[in-house]
């Protein structure tokens, strides 16, 4: 059975994921020709309230995928949390684990009392943005200045 749980972001299993993470991206970006700037999450903006960070556990416990939110300045809708360093390892894709994550992570952002949720990524990643358009997201403008990304997604909460 699949689980998720929070973890320290810099716990050794969570650390593993994004180092992971980081070195399928810069490998995604080099074929590209395009440089990724690998920068490690500070763990502070990742602990409540300020944000969380989910390690998913696949059928047999080993970590197999993670996921983080973390507080911004207040957008246009209000509390904004901003979703991060979601990552499934390559073997289990495809099984709707991406799902489960997004769905845990704006129910964590929900109850912080977030009004939007916000994220970043780049154009090459088409499965990360077909996963973001079925979840709710939309194209919106750049709201920061990551090198990595090349489109900006959000969504706006209802209230509960």
């Amino acid at each position: 059975m699949v689980t998720l749980r929070s973890s320290a972001v810099d716990a050794g299993d969570a650390h593993d994921l994004l180092a992971e993470y980081f070195r399928d991206r810069t490998d995604g970006f080099a074929e590209l020709d395009v440089a990724y700037t690998t920068t490690f999450p500070d763990p502070a903006a990742f602990e409540p309230p300020a944000g969380v960070f989910v390690v998913l556990d696949d059928d047999d416990g080993a970590p197999a995928g993670c996921g983080g939110i973390r507080r911004l300045a207040a957008g246009p809708h209000g509390t904004r949390y901003e979703i991060k360093h979601l990552y499934l390892r390559p073997r289990t894709r495809g099984r709707g684990w991406g799902r489960l994550l997004m769905d845990e992570l704006e129910a964590r952002a929900r109850g912080f009392g977030a009004c939007e949720l916000v994220l970043d990524t780049h154009d090459s990643l088409a499965a990360a943005a077909a996963l973001y358009a079925r979840t709710g997201f939309a194209l919106i403008d750049p709201y920061n200045d990551n090198p990595n990304a090349s489109r900006w997604y959000g969504k706006v909460l209802a209230s509960s």
